[in-house]
């Protein structure tokens, strides 16, 4: 027994008799540590960079160049804790593959969840975008069992060895939290002591996630009955008392959404100004609206808001990074924790917030971390190869570079495709509706948010599965609506609010497009049968005038047939009267399905027929002043191409920083 105790003596002053830090159940009072929390969010599946639609390498971005930023902060911080805010299992082709085309089994791990595992992440929030393959996909390859209608897991799949929290989304059927709701962390960290000498502890920091409550309407198909939402404000005050009363010292919100100073409402998508003001939080997470914070140069509206630092990173005195998209950038909260003698606290005015890219120069970027690619290799030559599977032909190229003032090349197929299918179904169905004129809204759902190579690019020539999915980017479901004439304009007017307001007067230059506003809530129409002019010097609500039916002004009674998806049908984007009730088609069919049947059956694709019409023009007006709009340099053949010959490129080089080029319009032809 002396021996025992004379070895435990011994074993217990080892580390001070060879200068290393003790470990301490309980740091003296005065201690200090920096914790670096690092945030990815919205990856899309993005684990390499590779472009599935072009099929080619693009460095810009991928999780295989953010784990050398990860592996950066790490040698640079002794203490990090690595989270992902969602968004993370969809978004590109090989999203796709993995859940629609050869579905992973039970025993295999999704793709960027190895991945995941390998770089060590601690915790992640789940995102909307993780419930647009359905509740059964969503358990199984989180190695979840959900107790929902509709869904049996026998048993518990492979999944993420770390833990996926989400505090504000239930089970209809237990009216429990569909995941766990927050986690609590046992981390080690290392800091100093008083006299500065190396001490180590343990800090617990709870994590908790929140989802955007609207994908109620966005996923209703796989959500209604089975699962509802609580709002992020709620949520909060009800877990945080809890997890502090379980001991955790630090609360890290992992809140899948942005900022938004309206009216709070528990549907609220970007409810996070709010969620700051709740008591307990010490640090936010966000995601969703693909931006970047802090950034001192925001334009954006939600970070130019009374309470928000957007130079510090702080909202409401919380410190609070977004990590752009698609592994672009990473995200890093360094918390400076002293303890008090009985817990650590967050010392704010030493805490300092950054968004670290990838890219380190014009045309340069991190090195890509080979082991990435090496854990999804097998997967990724998998979805290469089917993309590769051929549909048809187009004679001329197809480009979303324009679509914002006026070039449908990109657009019209998906026109043509949707509204044929709704016509044949309506004609073998739904002979209740057969009188109606039917119409179709489509968007352009790539227009260079993350840069020059994020456009829908379709070259002439053969077309593949690849050049469908670089033309209809979602996993939507194509859905029918009936409106009338009033509705369709309140529709068309909500579209228009992509633009900015223009001064005719202004002798300054004016940008054109509202960035606020995403391009995939750009709806329009390319039917020969349908005219209206967007008056971009109106206030929005004011803009669609002359709209006609075969030249006839639409009365405001007149009943239409709309194809569009289910995400607008059910209210994504807050279109007005969208909610779901107006549906009278809920296809089990694909938008990106039925496009692909439809080019298969039209064999070759010219531009005249399926490239070339425009149902709405800018209504003319002459301007004091220039007003511009960004693209892709070196791009304006194609807008002549494309019948744009009032546009002209000014600058190859807009000074944005993101490598687009500044182009100017002339509103007057």
């Amino acid at each position: 027994m002396a021996l025992s105790l004379r070895y435990q003596i011994c074993i217990a002053l080892a580390p001070a008799l060879l200068g290393l830090p003790v470990w301490a159940a309980k740091p003296p009072a005065g201690a200090t540590a920096v914790l670096a929390v690092l945030e990815t969010t919205d990856l899309h599946s993005n684990v390499v960079g590779y472009d599935y639609y072009k099929l080619m390498a693009e460095p810009s971005f991928g999780l295989d160049r953010t784990a050398s930023l990860i592996a950066q902060a790490r040698k640079e911080f002794p203490n990090t804790l690595l989270l992902d805010n969602g968004d993370t299992i969809q978004g590109n082709a090989l999203a796709d593959y993995q859940a629609q085309v050869k579905p992973l089994r039970c025993d295999q791990t999704l793709g960027i969840y190895k991945v995941m595992n390998k770089l060590g992440y601690e915790g992640a929030g789940i995102g909307n975008h993780e419930f647009n393959y359905g509740l059964a996909y969503l358990g199984q390859v989180t190695g979840s069992r959900f107790d929902v209608k509709g869904v049996k897991a026998a048993k518990k799949c492979a999944g993420p060895g770390f833990p996926m929290v989400l505090a504000n989304v239930y089970s209809a059927r237990t009216k429990k939290p569909l995941f766990a709701p927050y986690h609590i962390i046992d981390k080690k960290i290392s800091g100093l002591d008083v006299a500065g000498k190396p001490v180590n502890a343990s800090i617990k920091v709870g994590i908790i996630g929140f989802a955007p409550p609207t994908i109620m309407s966005w996923d209703k198909r796989w959500l209604e009955g089975r699962v509802y939402t609580e709002g992020v404000r709620e949520a909060a005050e009800k877990y945080i008392p809890e997890m502090q009363a379980k001991g955790a010292e630090l609360i890290v919100a992992i809140s899948h959404g942005g900022l938004d100073a309206a009216r709070y409402s528990p549907s609220m998508e970007n409810a996070n100004y709010y969620l700051a003001q709740v008591p307990g939080v010490d640090a936010m997470l966000l995601g969703h609206s693909h931006q970047l914070f802090p950034n001192a140069d925001s334009s954006v509206a939600q970070f130019n808001l009374p309470g928000v630092d957007k130079a510090r990173g702080f909202v409401h005195g919380v410190p609070t990074v977004m990590a752009n998209l698609w592994g672009k950038h990473l995200g890093l909260i360094g918390l400076h924790l002293k303890h008090d003698g009985k817990r650590w606290t967050v010392e704010k005015d030493k805490t300092f917030v950054q968004a670290r890219a990838a890219q380190t120069g014009a045309k340069s970027f991190v090195d890509a971390d080979p082991e990435v690619m090496a854990l999804v290799k097998e997967e990724h030559e998998a979805t290469i190869e089917y993309v590769k599977t051929p549909v048809g032909s187009t004679g001329f190229r197809m480009s979303t570079y324009f679509a914002d003032v006026g070039d449908s090349s990109a657009i019209q197929v998906v026109n043509q495709a949707q509204s044929a299918y709704v016509a044949k179904y309506v004609a073998a169905n739904l002979p209740q509706y057969a009188r109606l004129p039917v119409l179709s809204v489509s968007a352009p759902f790539k227009s260079g948010v993350a840069g020059p190579s994020d456009y829908t690019d379709v070259k002439a020539g053969p077309l593949a599965l690849n050049n469908a999915a670089d033309l209809y980017l979602y996993p939507n479901a194509l859905y029918a609506v009936k409106v009338n004439g009033a509705q369709l304009k309140a529709w068309l007017e909500k579209a228009a609010q992509r633009f900015n307001t223009i001064d005719p007067g202004k002798t300054e230059a004016q940008e054109l497009v509202n960035l606020a506003v995403p391009s995939y809530n750009f709806d329009t129409m390319t039917n020969p049968d349908v005219a209206y002019e967007i008056d971009v010097t109106r206030a929005p609500g004011e803009r669609i005038r002359n709209l006609r039916w075969r030249g006839q002004p639409i009365d405001a009674g007149q009943e239409f047939l709309v194809a569009t998806n289910n995400y607008r049908a059910s209210g994504g984007g807050n279109f007005p009267g969208l909610d779901g009730s107006k549906t009278v088609i809920a296809s089990p069919d694909n938008n990106r399905d039925v496009l692909i049947a439809y080019v298969k059956e039209t064999k070759q694709l010219t531009r005249a027929a399926h490239g070339a019409a425009r149902s709405w023009r800018f209504a003319p007006v002459q301007t004091a002043g220039p007003v511009v709009f960004h693209s892709a340099p070196g791009m304006i053949e194609l807008a002549h191409e494309a019948g744009l010959r009032n546009v002209s490129q000014v600058l190859p080089d807009d000074g944005r920083g993101k490598g687009t080029a500044l182009y100017v319009i002339d509103l007057s032809q």
